[in-house]
């Protein structure tokens, strides 16, 4: 069966690395092209014809608007494609903390044979089948297109306004999350968010409202993890599956995982000043989070980018008075709007540059601190998250 293949993304070209004879359509792509090697061709996306193919994949990121995804007749995702070979798995979801979240499962059940991937960074295509765990961060597009795949143990982050120009509105969004919840079978276990414990399942639900309600559910002590938030939540998930799976909480483990780049992470310039990077906050429950661990400080915050049409007003309506805002990006002049309605003080930077040498001027007493966290994501001025955080810290240790 030869398979037809939407964008060229991780997802796909894993996909037709492994199995070939592909039929790839990307909006990118012109005219017509093959490779001999692999029989996998390459056509530009107004040739695929949805009566000559019998299984269509999808990159999440494509969204449901697109005309090939309003032309396919046999749209699968990703997961459903691999669903008959995938092992027990828990998949991790939310708005904020799943990377980390992922990561720190896989770091606690790696000596068990478990191996993370989806959103985390490796395909389904590219993960070992005989492997007895699957850790799957879990994106609100893949969730959107799979109907057939479930996990087995679901672990569920608070959910918050985002991606809703994708989704199209933030409860068609919160809909994909939850999404999952429905499909779990007897003996199978969801840990989410209190207010989704009512929700009709044939699974078992646990529901939590902060980091000492799911110390308190899996009988954790909370003295001995040392993270704080926003990590201390994503720890405590992650030690509730071990507990779950294996009835186990290593502490000494958990306590030695180290964070990633770009999420709370601490840089210093020449005058050794403390700079945060926190690009990979996307959205704003993110960067409420952030701000909130650094409570007793004086904060110059980096705001903006492409904030995929969220609305921002909460944002504002819980900062405290200690932030004092400095803008860049395509969303500008919204937050400027918006600190103005909520008399805010904001300074409008246009770019990352101009943000770090305003700041670099005021930035003179012991208790303040610099914050990169967009609460947007960032291909508007940059690649990536990454890309704008490795940008970030090259400019401040120039300083």
């Amino acid at each position: 069966m030869k398979l037809t293949l939407f964008g060229y993304g991780n997802t796909t070209k894993a996909i037709a690395k492994k199995f070939g004879n592909c039929q790839i359509f990307d909006d990118s792509f012109n005219g017509f092209a093959v490779d001999k090697k692999s029989g996998n061709e390459f056509l530009q996306s107004d040739m695929f014809d949805p009566n000559k193919s019998e299984i269509e994949i999808t990159s999440p990121g494509i969204p449901p608007s697109n005309h090939l995804i309003q032309k396919a007749k046999n749209l699968v995702s990703e997961y459903d494609f691999f669903y008959d070979d995938m092992p027990y798995s828990v998949w991790i979801s939310g708005t904020n903390g799943k990377t980390t979240t992922t990561a720190m499962i896989e770091f606690l059940l790696k000596t068990r044979g478990g191996v993370a991937g989806g959103n985390i960074g490796t395909p389904l295509a590219n993960l070992d089948k005989k492997a007895p765990i699957w850790i799957l961060e879990t994106s609100s597009f893949t969730l959107h297109y799979t109907n057939k795949a479930k996990p087995n143990l679901y672990i569920l982050l608070p959910i918050s306004d985002d991606h809703t120009s994708w989704h199209g509105d933030f409860k068609e969004y919160e809909k994909s999350k939850l999404k999952p919840i429905q499909t779990l079978q007897e003996g199978e276990i969801a840990i989410v968010p209190k207010k989704y414990v009512s929700l009709k399942t044939d699974g078992f639900l646990i529901g939590y409202r902060s980091a000492e309600d799911l110390a308190k559910e899996f009988d954790i002590d909370i003295k001995k993890v040392d993270f704080v938030e926003p990590f201390l939540t994503d720890a405590l998930l992650a030690l509730a599956t071990t507990k779950i799976l294996f009835d186990e909480v290593d502490y000494e483990k958990i306590n030695s995982f180290c964070i990633g780049e770009h999420r709370v992470e601490k840089v210093f310039d020449t005058k050794n000043r403390l700079w945060i990077n926190d690009s990979k906050a996307t959205n704003l429950d993110a960067t409420l989070a952030a701000i909130k661990g650094l409570k007793d400080k004086d904060i110059f915050l980096i705001l903006g980018g492409d904030d995929k049409g969220a609305n921002l007003k909460p944002l504002f309506e819980n900062l405290p008075k200690n932030v004092s805002i400095f803008t860049i990006g395509e969303n500008e002049e919204k937050l400027n709007k918006l600190a103005f309605s909520y008399d805010i003080n904001s300074t409008p930077c246009q770019n990352l540059q101009n943000a770090i040498n305003t700041i670099s001027k005021i930035f003179t007493k012991q208790n303040q601190v610099a914050l990169l966290s967009p609460a947007a994501a960032s291909f508007d001025q940059f690649k990536s998250y990454a890309d704008r955080g490795n940008q970030f810290k090259k400019m401040v240790e120039k300083i």
